[in-house]
């Protein structure tokens, strides 16, 4: 799967994101408090959600990998941090943010998602009151078997549209 998405590159990719970003604001719009991974390598990307987000006046969080466990960090200054991604670097927010968009390799046709093995998405969510929502491009649907710890996301926002699968 990363290979196939790092081959997905030019005019067709950056149109993608566009309808992804179209995808996103409309179904999610209503909602104030948003905590979004920042892209990395040939992920969809998110920044261009994220300065639409801020010029709406919304609240975003980003994530820190801390140990095992990752946090909640309000927007703000960042710096390299785990794996060589952009992290914030001010406090950890406690409160509950009710978007929480996951990174993925894959998703299923239930929500379950492939993701980088590391498991913090899934650790996290396990507490969290949060609306998952995966991103991503139509060719990451997949059909696979999930594994029992996963944690599956309600809705899943490529460039074809948004699928439900829960909340």
């Amino acid at each position: 799967m990363k290979l196939e998405r790092k081959g997905f590159t030019g005019g067709e990719r950056q149109s993608a994101d566009g309808e992804i970003l179209k995808n996103f604001l409309r179904e999610f719009s209503q909602y104030g408090s948003f905590f979004i991974y920042n892209n990395f390598s040939s992920e969809a990307r998110t920044d261009l959600i994220i300065d639409s987000l801020l010029k709406a006046g919304k609240r975003i969080y980003l994530p820190r990998v801390e140990g095992a466990d990752m946090s909640a960090v309000p927007y703000g200054e960042t710096k390299k941090g785990a794996f060589g991604i952009s992290e914030p670097t001010g406090l950890p927010y406690k409160g509950e943010i009710e978007v929480t968009v996951i990174p993925l390799l894959a998703v299923n046709s239930r929500g379950f998602r492939i993701g980088y093995g590391g498991g913090f998405y899934d650790r996290y969510l396990l507490g969290a009151n949060t609306l998952k929502v995966g991103l991503g491009y139509a060719f990451q649907l997949r059909d696979f078997k999930e594994d029992a710890f996963d944690v599956p996301v309600d809705k899943y926002v490529c460039e074809k549209g948004v699928y439900g699968f829960g909340k």
